[in-house]
């Protein structure tokens, strides 16, 4: 990698634009970059990494965004960095501009723009820049896969910190670690032990988990068997050795000793059931003998309640066959009944009908007819008196109609008379009112044109004050949320670095006496480290950090808003001009007004001309309404001399019709009810004749059936008449008592039921309760049997289940054991691992040893041929082996801590690790050749001659074609390095200058 060109604008202390040729100051193979402190010499190695990664270098990386940008800088300009290189044999241009907030185009108030990233390549075909990426992710990728290296290998590596290699080399084993383990990427080894760990874990986890099945299944197994099995149950803890093996041979004894126990329980299970079988049986033939003595008594009892009831018996059988000879009659007894109920029923009608004869009462049916039928005749007659009483009240009517029509018109005549007199003075009214609506509707829509604009206007003057006041307190949110983020940093870090100086005491709380510490592998412990008062955990720095998070989400959203609210305020501002709001209220009130009461007046024009309209229409109604009038009132006289004519002859012929009934209806009715009680009586009194024949008749016939079926009168026959629910209640009677006489002969004839009455007698409750003592001993039996069973089948299961499962925990326990081996090996915790050394250790050692080789070629040459570094793999107290350094020195021929080195041999040693530790990391990085280095301080502890070698040596570098610049501001650099870049301080920022390129 060489570095050709560095543009930096507003960056930083640099206020203006500037730009540094480092092929250049690269001519002579070693430049000075120097200035007083404070002017910015590490901005401009802050600018490299910017361009190269977007972001700067350690723990100045928190300064991202807008903080990039110099205060120095002009309003209107903004912070970029440009950065021309050569990398892997392609010519790149690198363009970043970090966030900003930006003056607006228009209005007031600043506005914030995003980052920005470019990427260009050169083609030497053509001359020309070709674009690759405006992506900020495919940008860094690309950067990133070319370098073959991260940030923070980068600014090992590249730009060298001597302060850094100075506290490496005096550094115990632990920080060494830490530093080469960023810069070689060893995660992939610690993963390694991590994920070894983690196999282990799950491993141990999964025996101890079927161990603790095992466990469960004897736990279910000792609750099966009970605890009078003679074999005590095993006692262990999930994962230790032979805990299946002892299981298992419990279980085996457990099976044999409840199968024992089966084989008695069905034994005397045989035994209860031979005696329940025989309880049973005695039990049935009891019972069976009390059944038949019960039933010997019960028929001789029965025998003796039947010859009692003999008679009665008799008496059934007799009333019986006389029901069966009066069956015969009863047809003629029905018909007999039914002729005197009608003959009643006519009698009482023609009583009534008679009775409400006015006279002729006793007269035959023949004459009451013929009465009937003159009534009849005379009720025609009154048709023609009915149609003439009809006419004669149509007739006064229309006389009433025609009067109620003339007062009517006489109304109407006076009321049209006095509306036409007010006819013109009305119109002319309603034709002015008219006139003023139109000239209100046009005055309304002109306000209504300068109306719409000065509410706008309003409402654009409003809102642009309630903004004003929001981006006030949007501002004071911004500032109030960057100071709780930055509070929040700033704990967070405190917490962080209070932490990392006291996770000793962390470490040791997880300590546990036979159990091979994390650190070192040690498994006793003398002197654990003690927690501190007010010791910060894991979890207290995580919280920190997610709490400075939050903060920082915080601002940036109240950064947004305070866009967001800038941004409208712009454009409320533009609407509303530059009047202020009460004169815009005041005109917008004014037009409003002025609008509403012309619009009011206006909105009367329709109603106007519709009443102009409805009062013309009515005009000409009244006229015509007059005329009408006056035609009906001569039509109506001429009407009226004809109905009164005709309604006198009609009275005329009513008056002779009526006779001395108030009117012709009432007469009508008169004759209507005389003739329908005149024929009603006729009808009634023939109907009584004709039932009285028909009676005579039935009687006869009955006096013919009862002689001819044995009675002597027709009234023995009907009393020996049985309805169908007493003959069926006698029949059952007689039935009932055969069927007792049979079954009471059957009990007597049988002979079991003689020879059960012969014999003493049963007592089947003692016979139950024999059978019932049976049973209890039975269910007992069975039950006993039934759990023997019962429990020999569950540890029968049970014992499989652990088999089973025992089978199944050896390939898992063999897997432990090998995952265990090697997890204890990578950990440096196994008596095989001799130097009881991490597998990241030893990747980290083998680095070292090559970072130690490739330092003492230079070290050799800066100390005149006394130092040489080499690596160790001792352990240094309790802390890792295999990262020791130690400084050989030829003077003495010993070999010494790094610790005894002076200032100046501090710095020389640590530049010669500095720089052989680039070339390490160069050949790591898949050789990328790096062509720029920068050195930054430490020239100040050398002596004169000391100086000399070390510039000697960073000369020499020019032979691989490297350019180094080292940052000092050590004074005799300036006499000794003829090629320099000066930074010059200033009150409006700083400045670059450069010397001695011949340019």
């Amino acid at each position: 990698m060489r570095l050709h060109r560095l543009g930096i604008t507003a960056f930083g202390p640099f206020g203006g634009a500037h730009e540094i040729d480092f092929d250049a100051l690269s001519t002579a193979g070693l430049f000075l970059l120097h200035g007083p402190t404070g002017a910015g010499k590490t901005s401009v190695l802050d600018a490299v990494c910017y361009a190269l990664y977007g972001s700067l270098p350690g723990e100045r990386t928190a300064a991202q965004g807008p903080g990039l940008r110099s205060d120095h800088a002009a309003p209107q300009t903004r912070a970029g960095v440009v950065l021309d290189l050569t990398v892997a044999g392609r010519r790149l241009e690198v363009t970043r501009q970090p966030a900003w907030e930006r003056p607006k185009r228009r209005g007031t108030g600043t506005t914030l723009d995003k980052a920005q990233t470019w990427l260009r390549e050169y083609d030497p075909a053509t001359g020309t820049w070709r674009d690759l990426s405006r992506s900020h992710q495919e940008t860094g990728e690309e950067i990133t896969q070319l370098l073959g290296m991260s940030k923070e290998q980068f600014c090992q590596v590249v730009l060298l910190p001597q302060g850094d290699f100075a506290r490496f080399l005096r550094a115990d084993a632990e920080a060494r670690g830490r530093l080469l383990g960023r810069l070689f990427d060893t995660r992939r080894f610690a993963a390694v032990e991590q994920h070894l760990a983690e196999l282990r874990r799950a491993a141990a986890d999964r025996v101890q988990e079927g161990d603790g099945v095992l466990l469960a299944a004897l736990q279910r197994m000792r609750q099966v068997a009970g605890e009078d099995i003679g074999v005590p149950a095993p006692e262990g803890e999930p994962g230790e050795p032979g805990l299946a093996a002892a299981v298992l041979g419990w279980a085996a004894t457990a099976r044999t000793t409840l199968r024992e126990r089966r084989t008695v329980a069905r034994l005397a299970l045989t035994a209860a059931e031979r005696e329940q079988t025989a309880a049973r049986r005695a039990l049935e033939e009891t019972r069976e003998l009390h059944r038949l003595q019960r039933r010997a008594e019960e028929a001789r009892q029965h025998r003796v309640r039947l010859d009692a009831t003999a008679d009665a018996h008799q008496e059934h059988l007799a009333r019986l066959a006389r029901a069966r000879k009066a069956a015969a009659v009863e047809g003629a007894l029905d018909l007999r009944a039914a002729a005197e109920q009608a003959h009643t029923r006519a009698r009482r009608a023609e009583e009534a009908a008679r009775a409400a004869l006015p006279a002729d009462q006793a007269a035959p049916a023949a004459r009451l007819a013929a009465l009937a039928r003159t009534a009849v005749g005379e009720l025609g007659a009154l048709a023609s008196a009915r149609r003439a009483e009809r006419r004669h009240a149509e007739l006064s009517g229309e006389l009433a109609r025609a009067d109620r029509d003339e007062h009517a018109d006489e109304t109407l005549l006076a009321e049209t008379a006095d509306w036409a007199d007010r006819w013109e003075t009305t119109r002319a009214a309603l034709q002015r009112e008219e006139a003023g609506a139109r000239d209100a509707a046009a005055r309304a829509d002109r306000l209504a044109a300068l109306l719409g604009p000065a509410r706008e206007r309003l409402a654009a003057a409003r809102r642009r004050d309630t903004l004003t006041a929001d981006a006030d307190r949007a501002r004071a949110a911004v500032l109030t949320a960057a100071e709780a983020s930055a509070e929040a940093q700033r704990h967070w870090l405190a917490l962080k670095e209070k932490r990392l100086a006291h996770i000793a005491a962390e470490l040791a709380g997880r300590l546990t006496d036979g159990e091979p510490c994390e650190v070192c592998g040690a498994t006793t412990h003398p002197r654990p480290a003690a927690r501190a008062e007010g010791h910060v955990d894991q979890r207290a720095e995580d919280e920190a950090h997610a709490a400075y998070r939050r903060c920082d989400a915080g601002r940036a959203e109240a950064e947004r808003a305070l866009g967001v609210v800038r941004e409208e305020l712009a454009a409320a501002t533009a609407a509303a001009t530059t009047a202020e709001t009460p004169g815009l209220e005041a005109e917008a009130g004014r037009l409003a007004a002025e609008h509403a009461e012309a619009r009011s007046v206006a909105e009367a024009l329709h109603a106007v001309r519709h009443r102009l309209d409805a009062a013309e229409r009515e005009h000409d109604r009244r006229l015509a309404d007059r005329h009408a009038a006056e035609r009906r009132a001569a039509a109506r006289a001429t009407l009226r001399d004809s109905l009164v004519r005709e309604q006198a002859a009609l009275a005329e012929e009513l008056e002779q019709a009526r006779g001395d009934a108030p009117d012709v209806a009432a007469r009508a009715r008169q004759l209507e009810r005389r003739a329908a009680l005149l024929t009603e009586a006729a009808d009634a009194a023939r109907a009584a004749e004709e039932s009285a024949t028909r009676l005579k008749e039935a009687d006869a016939r009955l006096a013919d059936a009862a002689y001819r079926a044995g009675f002597d009168t027709p009234e023995q026959a009907a009393a020996a008449v049985l309805d169908d629910a007493g003959h069926r209640r006698l029949q059952h009677l007689v039935d009932a008592r055969r069927l007792e006489e049979a079954e009471a002969r059957a009990a007597l004839a049988d002979p079991a039921t003689a020879e059960a009455a012969g014999r003493p007698p049963a007592d089947p409750d003692a016979a139950a309760d024999r059978a019932r003592r049976a049973d209890l001993r039975l269910r007992a039996a069975a039950a006993t049997a039934e759990a023997a069973a019962r429990d020999a089948a569950a540890l029968d299961t049970l014992s499989r289940q652990a088999t089973t499962e025992a089978r199944r925990m050896g390939p898992l326990r063999a897997e432990y054991e090998r995952v265990a081996r090697l997890a204890q090996l990578a950990a440096g915790t196994s008596a095989e691992n001799e130097r009881r050394m991490r597998l990241e250790s030893y990747v980290l050692a083998a680095r070292l040893e090559q970072v130690a080789a490739a330092a003492t070629v230079r070290l050799h040459r800066m100390s005149g041929g006394r130092y040489t570094l080499v690596h160790t793999a001792d352990r240094s107290g309790r802390g890792r082996s295999g990262l020791g350094l130690r400084v050989v020195d030829a003077w003495t021929g010993r070999e010494r801590d790094t610790a005894t080195l002076s200032g100046g041999e501090t710095f020389f040693a640590s530049l010669a690790l500095a720089l052989g530790l680039a070339d390490v990391v160069t050949d790591e990085a898949g050789g990328v050749r790096l062509d720029t280095l920068f050195i930054d301080e430490g020239f100040g502890s050398l002596d004169d001659q000391t100086l000399d070698d070390v510039l000697d040596v960073l000369d020499a570098l020019r032979e691989r074609d490297r350019s180094v610049g080292i940052v000092s501001h050590v004074a005799d650099l300036r006499r000794r390095v003829h090629t320099q870049l000066e930074v010059v301080k200033g009150r409006d920022g700083s400045r670059l200058r450069v010397h001695g390129t011949g340019g």
